[in-house]
């Protein structure tokens, strides 16, 4: 009776999990037609990004389990503010940067290479970055809206626009010489910017280990100072 008990409470307690996970909040972006950047105010400061002290996270991952996760650097950019609204700005990411963090020694340097597209015959699997190095992000609006800060912008991927909206927090220092953006971790689907290896939803005839989500995950953490 006990291991009948203990059976039941296990599978209860694993369909809660499951449950709850499905149930998180989860940033999913949806890829729109790009939008025009707008003007920014004279009074508005401008922040210079501080390369060292700010990159873009990611996680990759399989449905039927599994994934990989790393960085990529932001090569430069600024930002304009008034108060603690974003008004404007522009970030360039070093698509030549992308590293694999959950890899070690060979393994890593092979994941890095062929979402870099420098393995011959794989180039254009992923972000073909001997074509394509850079990618931006291009500030278009910012509002406040359910309790977060959205900022909305272009994102520019293999040449392809489209705008994105993101849930961010910022925060100035004391005398307002250095600010910070962080966002929360947000999805883009891949397959907006035409990065299609191992998707289903391209390639129908795709099975088991061969699939790859369509969603990425990103988190931004940008470090500036005012200029």
């Amino acid at each position: 009776m006990k291991k009948v008990f203990l059976n039941v409470f296990v599978f209860a307690t694993i369909g809660m999990s499951m449950i709850s996970c499905k149930n998180e909040a989860k940033n999913e972006t949806e890829a729109k037609e790009a939008e025009e950047v707008v003007e920014v105010s004279e009074e508005a400061a401008t922040y210079k990004v501080i390369t060292e002290e700010s990159t873009i996270e990611w996680k990759g991952t399989k449905p039927v389990g599994g994934g990989h996760n790393g960085t990529i650097d932001i090569a430069e950019g600024e930002f304009k503010m008034m108060d603690d609204a974003i008004e404007g700005g522009k970030v360039v990411i070093d698509m030549k940067s992308i590293s694999a963090e959950d890899l070690e020694g060979e393994k890593a340097k092979n994941l890095e290479a062929h979402l870099m597209g420098t393995v011959e015959g794989k180039e254009g699997d992923f972000f073909n970055v001997q074509e394509y190095p850079e990618a931006t992000f291009e500030v278009t609006g910012f509002e406040k809206k359910d309790g977060k800060n959205w900022m909305t912008g272009n994102l520019t991927l293999k040449e392809n626009t489209k705008s994105i909206n993101i849930p961010v927090k910022t925060e100035l220092n004391k005398d307002g010489s250095e600010m910070k953006i962080t966002s929360e971790p947000f999805t883009i689907n891949r397959t907006d910017w035409e990065v299609n290896y191992g998707s289903k939803s391209v390639f129908d005839n795709l099975v088991g280990d061969n699939v790859i989500s369509d969603d990425i995950e990103l988190r931004l953490m940008v470090k500036a100072k005012k200029a």
